[in-house]
């Protein structure tokens, strides 16, 4: 077989030949985090840095280690720091941030929503949402179009109706900029946390994300407000997500400010990581037409022989197998960061007390010794015949351990069935202005977006 044909390297920094000095390092943290990795993060197993900024520091890339922190030993291991320094400005107590008995029974709250029979029904809603939204291409075809801002509309569609039953206060359209806007401010990691500098020190990054923030909280107080008045009157009252965080509510269950910590966090970045994810599949199969072909094909045959979209993702290999090598290259959260509670070993490797454990996806997915030719885009990796060979502990798109993301399968489920819905009835081509360029943002992100040309592959009348 023609490798040229079945796989491309997609855009992404070369490993660094040097490490960089500290204002160096400060700098290239703020700009772009991936840009930071050097040679030694893609060829060993782990890096264990004794000195410099912040202390003790772990690289870790060996399946195995990465089982002992996030599985094996995960009680010894808390958040760490500078993570939480990010991330908890912005969502504070919500599932992502939150840490002990709080994490534990917003975790336990949450559980019964995400369950595979819940999740199953929340396809055809999917389905209806993604549908609706495609249909919005026919205006756009034969012209460009933003994929990467479009998946975030999309993806932010599917949650307000699965989820909130399509009762979120605000404007959609708004939304997309100011997602933007907060992850380009509050979503970098700031100098002064690097260095370790007291919390009442103003940073500059939440000065300027200040109004952005504001735009959610305003959407949060304004959507539980709604639901509450609706139940309130007696009105049919959906069992969704916010009516079950709702009833939650009470001194054995959540505090107030908890639920609407984590409804910020589903609203404000529940949908953030597929919509990257999706638009960063788009892309790559547009850089290869053949497997592009032969997913198109797969589409086709499975929607004219299965109605139910409950049953596309197994129905579908080649298109979730894309989907997965995309976050194999661009993990929608691209590090995971512990810090160790007490003094631990792992094989010969000592692990003191405070140090902080850096997992990186981003490098772990590209790691020389753990893939074949890494930095190619080369979704016959997860062929079925294929994923008995990657480890668990190699391929993290979703994290892992008790900490795993609660939403990995909705995810899965909402990916294949927009893409079948889009590339049934699209094509989406780069043009010169496709540069795109991977950003860690909190999520990873294409610097000057995917603006892509849209042309037709039938008439939305014609049967699959």
């Amino acid at each position: 077989m023609d490798t040229a044909a079945t796989s491309f390297r997609p855009p992404a920094p070369k490993p660094r030949q040097k490490p960089p000095s500290t204002l160096q390092m400060m700098r290239i943290v703020y700009r772009n985090p991936l840009e930071l990795w050097g040679e030694p993060s893609y060829n060993e197993p782990w890096i264990s840095i004794t000195g410099g900024i912040g202390g003790p520091l772990l690289i870790a890339n060996d399946p195995g280690l990465i089982r002992h922190v996030l599985v094996d030993n995960a009680r010894n291991y808390k958040m760490a720091r500078v993570r939480q320094k990010i991330l908890r400005p912005i969502l504070r107590d919500g599932l992502l941030t939150a840490e002990g008995e709080v994490w534990k029974r917003s975790r336990k709250a949450m559980a019964p929503v995400f369950t595979p029979r819940h999740i199953a029904g929340f396809a055809a809603p999917m389905l209806r949402e993604a549908e609706v939204f495609a249909a919005r291409y026919e205006a756009a075809v034969g012209g460009t179009v933003d994929v990467s801002r479009d998946m975030t509309m999309l993806t932010f569609d599917i949650l307000a109706e699965t989820l909130f039953s399509g009762e979120i206060a605000g404007e959609p359209d708004s939304f997309a900029s100011q997602v933007d806007r907060l992850f380009e401010t509050m979503g970098r990691v700031d100098p002064l946390d690097l260095l370790g500098a007291p919390d009442w020190l103003p940073r500059v990054t939440r000065l300027l994300g200040r109004n952005s923030l504001a735009f959610f909280r305003d959407i949060v107080s304004r959507t539980i407000e709604m639901r509450e008045e609706k139940m309130a009157r007696g009105d049919g009252v959906p069992e969704d997500f916010l009516t079950l965080l709702l009833r939650a509510e009470g001194p054995e269950g959540l505090a107030r400010a908890e639920i609407e910590d984590n409804i910020i966090t589903f609203i404000g970045a529940g949908h953030e990581t597929t919509a990257r994810a999706l638009g960063w599949t788009i892309y790559c199969l547009a850089m290869l037409p053949a497997e592009r072909e032969r997913i198109e094909a797969e589409i086709d045959a499975v929607l004219a022989a299965e109605p139910d979209p409950v049953k596309w993702l197994d129905a579908m290999p080649l298109t979730r197998a894309a989907f997965e090598e995309a976050m194999r290259l661009y993990p929608p959260a691209p590090s995971i960061n512990r810090e160790a509670i007490e003094d631990d070993r792992f094989a010969d490797l000592d692990i003191p007390k405070g140090t902080q454990v850096l997992v990186m996806p981003w490098t772990v997915h590209r790691h020389r010794k753990l893939w074949d030719d890494p930095e190619a885009y080369r979704p016959s990796r997860f062929h079925p015949e294929n994923r008995e060979a990657i480890d668990r502990f190699q391929y993290l798109p979703f994290g892992a351990g008790p900490r795993i993301c609660i939403g990995a399968t909705f995810a899965m489920q909402e990916a294949v069935i927009a893409l079948a819905v889009l590339m049934s009835r699209y094509r989406f081509d780069v043009t010169p202005q496709t540069r795109p360029w991977p950003v860690q943002k909190l999520t990873t992100q294409p610097q000057g977006g995917l603006p892509m040309k849209v042309t037709r592959r039938r008439s939305l009348g014609a049967k699959p």
